[in-house]
């Protein structure tokens, strides 16, 4: 397979899909394959409904100019999108990290399109097949653009980084995720750091938060790589409190004033100066900065403060980790407010470590003496089991569907729920209800 000529198909056509039931006219189709599909065989009618080309690799289709056998689709899709970044030769900014990952992206390319015209990572589009996806749909228009990578495993950043090719990038920070997958704390640690490790190889410049012990250490540890530090105390910045009428994040910012964010949780502001560094970096000033973080309102059930029904809903249900959990809590311990209930669901995907770390949340639970709480799934249950507390103060459901039940019958008023769960226990079923 010649890229070149692929590419030339492409600079023709009008993008590309994976997906066969989106395919318009003059789209190119790459037949993936995975666990319980292959896309080989919906080539036909990818043609068929206007494609003007199916890239494969099953031989026994018919042979056809508007087929375009290759060894491997995924493979190929990957190098074509690597290509594409190669002549489009804009700067690219990539991030990955254990939490926050995601709000961080928003956030940078609010502060970016102030000044430039960005194109960005959508919704989860952060893995190997997310990533080329994404960089496939850069026009020659985009000036910027952001690429979030997200990775399960060691190998997946490194990969993502060879693709992307990032002239710049950060890690949000490094915490206890996907354990089953990484294998420890130290291999996620690790498995993170090849974004620095992409960074320093190609003459990029990392983003670190001077703040957190392990970043440092981690950049540390990379000599000769070129950084560009920032941090709560690196720059001078100021949590402001908060109150049950207004729980937003306030954060005063030198040589500009107090930013009023739409963002619940002190642990987003981290995400917030990495914006603002990375909008400096690209000539950004401050107070343009400052506006496009205080117009960003955050969705897909992040840092969202939802009003209910009948009750206060802060709902930070898209995914949890260990990390991410006690961030969550600590912050809503802080709240003022009254009648504060809890709706956890489990971690999932922590190994070995699952119910040690499942338990040690429950005791960090204890502490806070919430007014009710609610868990949802297996895991919590086996490590509550025989705990005299959650015995008398709470309540256990296998599935968000039963919760939602239970809710729908009982009606609670009047209270301020931390909503707060891994993306499997599918927790935002419940909001409808509350």
């Amino acid at each position: 397979m010649d890229i070149h000529q692929l590419y030339a198909s492409f600079q023709k056509s009008t993008g590309v899909t994976t997906d066969s039931r989106k395919v318009e006219p003059g789209k190119i189709f790459f037949a993936l394959k995975g666990d319980n599909f292959d896309g080989n065989i919906f080539a036909k009618d990818a043609i068929a409904a206007g494609a003007i080309l199916a890239v494969v690799d099953d031989k026994s289709l018919s042979v056809s100019p508007k087929f375009l056998f290759v060894d491997d689709v995924l493979k190929t899709l990957q190098e074509l999108a690597s290509h594409h970044r190669k002549v489009l030769g804009i700067p690219l900014f990539a991030l990955t990290g254990t939490n926050g990952k995601t709000t961080t992206k928003e956030l940078i390319t609010a502060v970016l399109a102030t000044k430039y015209r960005v194109k960005s990572t959508s919704g989860n589009f952060n893995n190997h097949i997310g990533v080329p996806l994404t960089l496939l749909d850069i026009t020659k228009d985009t000036e910027v653009a952001v690429i979030e990578m997200g990775a399960s495993g060691p190998g997946e950043i490194r990969l993502l980084t060879s693709i992307a090719l990032p002239n710049a990038g950060l890690i949000t920070n490094v915490g206890k995720a996907h354990l089953l997958g990484f294998g420890s704390p130290e291999g996620v640690k690790k498995a993170k750091g090849e974004m620095y490790d992409h960074l320093l190889a190609n003459n990029g410049t990392a983003f670190y938060n001077n703040d957190n012990s392990t970043l440092c250490e981690m950049i540390s540890e990379r000599s000769g790589i070129k950084t560009i530090k920032y941090g709560l105390k690196q720059d001078g910045y100021k949590i402001l409190s908060s109150s049950a009428k207004n729980p937003f994040l306030r954060l005063k910012a030198p040589g500009y004033g107090v930013i009023n964010t739409h963002l619940i949780g002190n642990y987003n502001a981290d995400n917030i100066i990495a914006a603002i560094s990375v909008g400096s970096w690209l000539g950004v000033n401050i107070c343009d900065a400052a506006k496009a973080i205080e117009s960003y309102i955050p969705s897909n059930n992040r840092s969202q403060l939802v009003k209910g029904i009948r009750n206060t809903l802060i709902v930070d249900a898209y995914n949890a980790n260990p990390t991410s959990m006690r961030a969550s809590l600590e912050n809503f311990s802080k709240l003022k407010a009254s009648k504060k209930c809890l709706i956890i669901g489990d971690m999932l995907e922590l190994g070995a470590e699952s119910q040690a770390e499942h338990k040690g949340i429950l005791e960090y639970i204890k502490k806070l003496k919430p007014a009710q709480i609610f868990f949802v799934g297996r895991e919590f249950l086996e490590a509550a089991r025989d705990d005299k507390y959650f015995a008398a103060h709470a309540r256990f459901f296998a599935t968000s569907d039963e919760l939602k039940a239970e809710f729908e019958t009982a009606k609670p008023t009047g209270n301020t729920f931390l909503i707060k769960g891994s993306r499997g226990t599918r927790l935002e079923k419940c909001i409808e209800t509350l």
